[in-house]
């Protein structure tokens, strides 16, 4: 028998396709309908920004806040010091206090755009675990929470025995993690009343050790939801792309390339990620999926608008549109493409197209950038690149040049005028 919530939380995580798995379906179905279910997602502080990896359960926090329930970001200011080992082939690198801050004040930037924080009954809350990590006592610890642990059972956990099966090294640190990220869910109950726990899939066995842990000192039922793992319809894992990492803070990637990432979607995924991404209705999403030739291009469309609307707002991603009109239909510069500003220093005698093509972000080394060019992916102001020995001076930059890898992606190379 099919289960038919009567949550509106859980008729949008089913219906949307954002659930993979949950520890009690109706259990938390009836808490979600008799009150405020305070709900938590854990986010480590391993990078200034999040990216669209992360934005899976950021919409699943934002749907669980529109339906009336609290969402809780929980930022890993003491777990970051010691890293999820989870399917990681190696150890994390170790960050300092102040760069872990500093990536939490990044990250936050990135929430405010999908939450409410304020003082409404359901606004959210942001929470850091070195709240309660970073003052614990070792020894009061192992003997009140480890004693609650099985190491036969750690160790078959799949993120744990996919590691050491490759016979790779797992440190005590990185064992650790799996006890602190379940104390985590302890004290969120005890502290805030949360409920639920949610993450990807890949961390089922975490969330499990936390319901367990809870269920033991406190005595209480807690629940965990998970959604899936995303990869795009060829297979590759959500979020790669040739450029690197799509992250989200525009700093780091600006609202056009952000716009352009989605955009690009295949054909096959425009209605799912319609449906995780945005809060168009279902039928306009499965609508404007079913779009076929060259009309799938309205849809690809319409989830790069909505999707970049929500995070840099309207005029960001009309602005971002509105160049890509310019330079794939018209054949312009467009002014919003992500711009490579020269000074006259660095141009000097010349400057090599190789290292432009580097800089500018269209390729990661020389070796590719000269790959990209031997097989006639490069373009210079729209005309095909063949000379990878090519020396630009000063005199070439009396106006922005555009510089092209494949047919989507572009940039601006432009000489920076003296301050």
């Amino acid at each position: 028998m099919t289960f038919q919530p009567k949550s509106d939380f859980l008729n949008v995580m089913i219906t949307r396709g954002f659930l993979a798995d949950c520890t009690d379906l109706e259990g938390l179905d009836e808490a979600l309908l008799n009150g405020i279910v305070p709900t938590y997602i854990g986010y480590d502080a391993t990078a200034a920004s999040l990216h669209v990896g992360h934005l899976l359960n950021i919409m699943m926090l934002r749907w669980l806040q529109k339906t009336g329930h609290r969402p809780i970001t929980l930022m890993g200011g003491g777990t970051t010091k010691v890293g999820d080992p989870s399917f990681r082939s190696d150890e994390r690198p170790l960050l300092g206090p102040e760069q872990i801050n500093a990536n939490i004040a990044g990250m936050g930037q990135v929430f405010a755009r999908y939450l409410d924080y304020s003082d409404a009954g359901n606004g959210a809350l942001m929470l850091n675990n070195a709240e309660w990590l970073d003052s614990l006592n070792y020894l009061e610890f192992l003997r009140d929470i480890g004693r609650h642990f099985s190491v036969n059972r750690m160790l078959s956990f799949e993120s744990v025995k996919s590691r050491l099966d490759r016979e790779q090294s797992l440190s005590f640190l990185e064992f650790n993690y799996m006890i602190l990220q379940a104390y985590d869910f302890l004290e969120l109950n005890r502290r805030y009343g949360c409920q639920l726990q949610m993450g990807g899939s890949d961390q089922w066995g975490n969330i499990i050790n936390g319901i367990d842990l809870t269920r033991r000192v406190a005595d209480t039922t807690i629940y965990g939801l998970t959604s899936p793992l995303l990869t795009t319809s060829d297979g590759k894992k959500m979020g790669k792309s040739a450029g690197g990492a799509i992250w989200l803070n525009g700093d780091m990637l600006s609202p056009y390339e952000f716009w352009q990432f989605w955009r690009n979607s295949t054909d096959a995924d425009v209605g799912r990620f319609l449906k995780l991404y945005t809060e168009l209705p279902l039928d306009e999403c499965d609508r404007l999926g079913a779009l076929e030739g060259s009309e799938i291009n309205e849809g690809k469309i319409r989830l790069a608008n909505e999707v970049t609307t929500l995070l840099h707002g309207a005029a960001a991603a009309a602005a971002a549109e509105a160049t890509a009109r310019e330079v794939f239909e018209k054949g312009g510069t467009g002014d919003d493409l992500p711009t490579l500003a020269l000074s006259a220093d660095e141009v000097g005698d010349g400057i090599s197209i190789v290292q432009l093509i580097v800089r500018a972000g269209l390729a990661k080394t020389g070796k590719e950038a000269k790959r990209l060019i031997a097989d006639n992916g490069a373009r210079l102001d729209d005309a095909p690149l063949t000379d990878a020995g090519l020396v630009l001076h000063l005199s070439d930059l009396d106006s922005p040049l555009k510089l092209s890898a494949g047919r989507k992606r572009h940039a601006l190379i432009t000489l920076a005028t003296k301050s």
